[in-house]
């Protein structure tokens, strides 16, 4: 497949592969219709031969090539495989333009500190589990991890001890190796209904760029929990655009990975 698109990707085997899609043709032939000389078609024509793009039929004193259709065949299946790939995952583009666009927008009203101080998020899902079980994701460090960072980060600490004056803790890095730290302290833990606890975004000397206040409430309904989460932001610097741009895409994602990590463990035990 590498080599059918390489041999493709020059203009001149493109425009030869067009011709002979009409009918085989000779060297001669080739070179009148693509303006080239016959020492350069002939050797397009042995790189499409070479990717079995093309096959060579001797007539005497003449060499005619005709195009194969399999190869091409192949190449078109295989774009249209990839067509259906983009577009099933069409929502991860819409998730970059969706930051790009807030980043934008937050950058215009960061023009002093504090900027974003009283900022409120409230996030809510409905899953299929009792509280019990989402509690133990919320306050196991084993399924912590599992789930709470946006996709393509990798967790190397993470704690959210469930009492009053606990720990609260996220690290991870990035696929650069970028270290991103929150620390934090949890003010209130109530099994298996209430936590509330704030965390502090570092910046890379180790100052606060800005801190969050969590309310998580979760709720048990005929259908399993409802959860519901309370983010009020303050201590914004100027510096931390970035991190509140993306706490409504970041946060949505996190919780879809928590919907998913509970449902699939759910559905093995």
């Amino acid at each position: 497949m590498e080599q059918v698109a390489s041999a493709l990707g020059d203009s001149a085997r493109w425009r030869i592969v067009e011709l002979l899609a009409e009918r085989p043709r000779s060297v001669g032939e080739l070179a009148e219709l693509t303006g080239l000389r016959q020492p350069q078609t002939t050797k397009h024509l042995q790189t499409l031969a070479r990717a079995g793009l093309v096959a060579v039929y001797p007539l005497g004193q003449r060499r005619v090539y005709a195009l194969e259709a399999a190869p091409l065949a192949a190449l078109a299946q295989r774009l249209r495989e990839l067509v259906g790939t983009v577009e099933a995952h069409r929502g991860e583009r819409d998730v970059l333009a969706r930051y790009q666009a807030a980043i934008e927008a937050d950058s215009l009203a960061a023009n002093r500190q504090r900027w974003a101080d009283g900022r409120h998020f409230t996030f809510e899902r409905a899953l299929p589990v009792p509280p019990e079980v989402l509690w133990r994701q919320w306050t196991d460090p084993d399924q912590l991890v599992a789930w709470w960072a946006p996709p393509s980060m990798t967790i190397t600490d993470c704690v959210i001890e469930p009492k009053a004056g606990g720990r609260a803790v996220l690290d991870y890095r990035d696929a650069e190796r970028r270290r991103y730290r929150s620390e934090g302290r949890v003010h209130a833990a109530t099994a298996p209904e209430h936590l509330e606890f704030d965390l502090s975004v570092l910046d890379a000397a180790g100052a606060v760029s800005f801190t969050g206040h969590y309310d998580l409430r979760l709720t048990a309904t005929p259908a399993g929990t409802a959860l519901r989460l309370d983010l009020r932001i303050t201590d914004t610097t100027v510096e931390a655009v970035p991190f509140i741009a993306g706490i409504e895409t970041g946060w949505g994602q996190v919780l879809d990975n928590l919907i998913t990590h509970t449902t699939d463990k759910e559905a093995r035990s």
